[in-house]
């Protein structure tokens, strides 16, 4: 049991309730409606105190970076090593971040992803698997794609899918168009992403299952989502900060710290997703946390490893993204907490009496630079490198207990 907690006049920024200045009461590690007696009181004086991160989608585990970044829950991706199919290492992902975070692993949809034979998803389930998950890879064989579908729904579990059709992309590193052409980089078109997402959004439709689209990144893509949506199919989307701030023009220099999966598009498509950000297609904005050492990305860009740290930048640079698109904190908050909490059917994201007492206090003026060599975590492998920004977590809490 933990001490009880009263979060005194803080700006309380809950995605279910709004925005409102007062007090917060946590008994029991849960939120609560009134305060206990003797609790210890934290004088937030008007910082924001909002509901910790649920960051969907990350490739490694890496908690310096987490706690850094206010983030408190995790779905963990079915890319490991050894790959979350088998129901003992889905149990031990999901058991080896308590009490400082929970870990909620998505189970691969196929055997060692590879995209052929389905895996046991019903005792991945049991095993403490949240979601099931294609990974990085796409599903070529629709005859597969659809029984994964199917086995989904019945167990009441969203499938989160990597839309690229592989046919396309093979070994490409970037986005066809000028930037790829002038660097000589090996590329696909983009329309590779709406082919992939077109498939499956039918497929999804005709089974009645849950989808939830990892990362769209083009506007193809995201008028497939948002015509889905108006037809009633039960699809969600997410994206990184790096696609909504970032285009193709950022690989210019053959800095591999910008070769990310899926690639960064054109300006067109970033603007693309702004729109889609602003109008509500998009549900989820997640970190695509996947730290990379030198060895992966000091080599030539076609060589190098796709991947960015972004967990400890999430926070700052939505924040950034909230403030120029003109986004209230609670909608944000949906978007960083509540959206993905709920893709992940777990009780989580919000500050409302009986939630998990998941509370991150933040200083949302603060200013800091962004140093690839200065972040907390594994890696330090960030497009967004000497960026200045502003917002810092203060302080975190997990389940009503600080963390250090």
């Amino acid at each position: 049991m933990t001490a009880p907690l009263h979060f005194r006049d803080a700006r309380i920024v809950c995605p279910a309730g709004g925005e409102r200045r007062g007090d917060l009461y946590v008994t029991d590690g849960m939120i609560a409606a009134v305060p206990a007696e003797g609790a210890t009181v934290i004088d937030c004086d008007g910082l924001v105190l909002a509901p910790g991160i649920v960051d969907l989608g990350v490739a490694a585990i890496d908690r310096a970076a987490f706690r850094a970044g206010g983030i408190t829950r995790v779905g963990l991706m079915p890319d490991q090593s050894p790959v979350l199919d088998e129901p003992g290492i889905v149990q031990r992902s999901a058991l080896i971040g308590r009490p400082d975070l929970w870990i909620h692993p998505i189970a691969a949809a196929t055997r060692g992803l590879a995209g052929a034979e389905l895996a046991e998803m019903a005792i991945c389930e049991s095993a403490g698997a949240r979601a099931v998950g294609t990974g990085r890879r796409w599903i070529a064989d629709s005859g597969v794609m659809r029984r994964v579908l199917d086995y989904a729904r019945d167990l009441g579990l969203a499938l989160i899918t990597h839309a690229e059709d592989a046919g396309l992309t093979g070994d490409a590193v970037a986005t066809s168009g000028e930037t790829a052409t002038r660097l000589g980089l090996p590329s696909a078109p983009a329309v590779a992403e709406a082919l992939a997402i077109a498939r499956d959004l039918m497929l999804a439709e005709d089974a009645d299952a849950t989808i939830h689209v990892r990362q769209v990144t083009t506007a193809a893509g995201f008028d497939l989502v948002r015509a889905a949506k108006r037809r009633g199919v039960k699809v969600t989307c997410g994206i990184t900060p790096a696609h909504l701030l970032l285009s193709d023009i950022a690989m210019s220099d053959f800095r591999t710290f910008a070769l990310l999966s899926p690639p960064l598009r054109s300006e067109e498509d970033r603007r693309a997703a702004l729109a889609a950000l602003a109008d509500g297609t998009i549900d989820v904005l997640c970190s695509g946390h996947d730290p990379r050492g030198p060895e992966e990305k000091r080599l030539p860009y076609a060589d190098a490893s796709p991947g960015a740290s972004g967990a400890e930048t999430l926070l700052a640079l939505a924040l950034g993204l909230a403030r120029d698109q003109g986004l209230p904190l609670d909608r944000l908050f949906a978007l960083l907490a509540r959206n993905p909490a709920r893709v992940l059917g777990v009780e989580a994201g919000v500050l409302t009496p009986g939630a998990p007492g998941d509370v991150i206090l933040i200083d949302v003026q603060a200013p800091w630079l962004i140093d690839s060599e200065a972040l907390a975590g594994s890696a330090g492998n960030t497009p967004f490198d000497g960026l200045p920004v502003q917002g810092r977590v203060r302080r975190i809490f997990k389940g009503g207990r600080e963390l250090g």
